[in-house]
């Protein structure tokens, strides 16, 4: 590795017909991590991945992963990396340990070797207890480790995970975050892209948020989260023609110029001395009458951050599905 950095990318370029996928992208992601990739569909995460992970030739600039160039030597950059795409590769008709040892075969690890790590990747990633069952028996956490367990056959330095939890419920994506933990402790980087921002807070020391194929921001997510201000107060108020007295009130303790919400009601602002603003807020408006909804204190989401970023909200493909389905029904 070089410097400390598991993968390191400079200017990358990728082009189709006229569309620039990547736009000069720059990145960096140091060794025994896991390094968020954030981005709105279309921005270039999957090209990115594609790219370092050798499945895609680059257009223009440079990367080396676990230190060898992704263009003069991309077999032995394949020969240390795992790749888990957004959905899962396995075989329903095998049973768990079926698929494993099939995946050590395809890697040339002999039928001895191949069953050995198959028992050692069944315990690592608890699914044992499950290793004679069919896969379609399996429940979408268990598929999805069994996944992560299949790209770790050869135990790769780096692992690349796009998108591994959507449509997943909230127990099987807490499962794969534990695994996922589980193998960076154990020496793994882990390069994740992922629509869920809270995935990304849970697991990332790191997130680079990608737009238009461009990195327009790196950082840790408390890092992200301080560009847009620390603590925020926030009241909820019960009549809107109440904000206006409510922005004076709010203006008082506030570090700028509250924000406006009309459609929520609500009006916001950063507060540099948190306990304080909150009080003073709190007994203004009750002195003056204004009654409110809701008031309290916040600190800024990594949503708020991609929405100040990139000038929208993420979207996941769970939600794209479902106003898509509405759409069709309407």
């Amino acid at each position: 590795m070089t410097g400390g950095f598991a993968v390191r990318a400079e200017a990358l370029e990728k082009r189709y017909g006229e569309k620039r996928a990547l736009d000069g992208f720059d990145l960096a992601v140091r060794e025994g991590t896991v390094h968020g990739l954030l981005g709105p569909n279309g921005a270039g995460k999957t090209t990115a991945v594609r790219i370092l992970s050798t499945l895609v030739r680059l257009d223009g600039g440079q990367a080396q992963v676990a230190g060898i160039d992704i263009a003069r030597q991309p077999r032995e950059v394949r020969a240390r990396i795992g790749l888990t795409g957004q959905y899962a590769a396995v075989d329903e008709v095998l049973t768990g340990r079926q698929n494993l040892e099939m995946f050590g075969r395809l890697f040339h690890l002999g039928g001895r070797r191949a069953r050995q790590r198959a028992t050692e990747l069944l315990e690592q990633f608890d699914l044992a207890d499950a290793a004679g069952k069919g896969v379609d028996k399996y429940s979408g956490g268990m598929r999805r480790r069994l996944d992560l367990a299949a790209s770790m056959i050869l135990a790769p330095s780096v692992l690349f995970l796009d998108e591994p939890t959507t449509g997943l419920d909230p127990r099987s994506r807490g499962e794969v975050w534990q695994s996922v933990r589980e193998l960076v402790a154990s020496g793994t980087t882990v390069l994740l892209t992922t629509q869920y921002l809270e995935e990304a807070d849970k697991l990332a020391s790191r997130i680079t948020v990608i737009d238009q194929g461009r990195a327009i921001a790196d950082d840790t997510p408390d890092g992200l989260k301080n560009t847009i201000g620390g603590d925020r107060i926030e009241v909820v108020v019960t009549e809107r023609a109440d904000i206006p007295r409510v922005v004076k009130v709010v203006a008082r303790v506030s570090d700028g110029e509250p924000d406006v919400d009309e459609a929520e009601s609500r009006v916001h602002a950063s507060v540099t001395d948190r306990v304080s603003a909150l009080t003073e807020v709190a007994r203004t408006l009750q002195d003056e009458g204004v009654p409110v909804e809701d008031i309290g204190l916040r600190r800024p989401s990594l949503d708020d951050v991609f929405l100040r970023l990139t000038g929208h909200r993420t979207e996941t493909k769970d939600e794209k599905n479902a106003e898509s389905a509405k759409g069709t029904a309407a």
